[in-house]
């Protein structure tokens, strides 16, 4: 997936409507949850962008985790995954 394009604030378009919708997959509503209260998407991007190697960031909105690389936005459970694509 190609990231490189970004909003005003920096951060690509791209890998946040990737987590808003892998939020939203998992059941998560747009008014539950303050994406900038969980993680800082412009800074995300930048770590994505600079690492040379593997890289994966891990964080958690209201109860869901995810880790982020820069090919994929995966949810961390035990139980049956989401996926904006199912």
């Amino acid at each position: 997936m190609d990231r490189s394009s970004t909003n005003d604030s920096g951060a690509s378009p791209d890998l946040l409507v990737d987590i808003i919708e892998t939020l939203e997959a998992c059941g998560l509503g747009r008014d539950e949850y303050q994406l900038h209260d969980s993680v800082d998407v412009e800074a995300l991007e930048q770590i994505l962008r600079s690492s040379s190697g593997d890289v994966e960031v891990q964080f958690t909105v209201e109860g869901i985790r995810l880790a982020v690389t820069p090919e994929n936005v995966d949810v961390l459970t035990n139980e049956e995954p989401c996926s904006p694509n199912q």
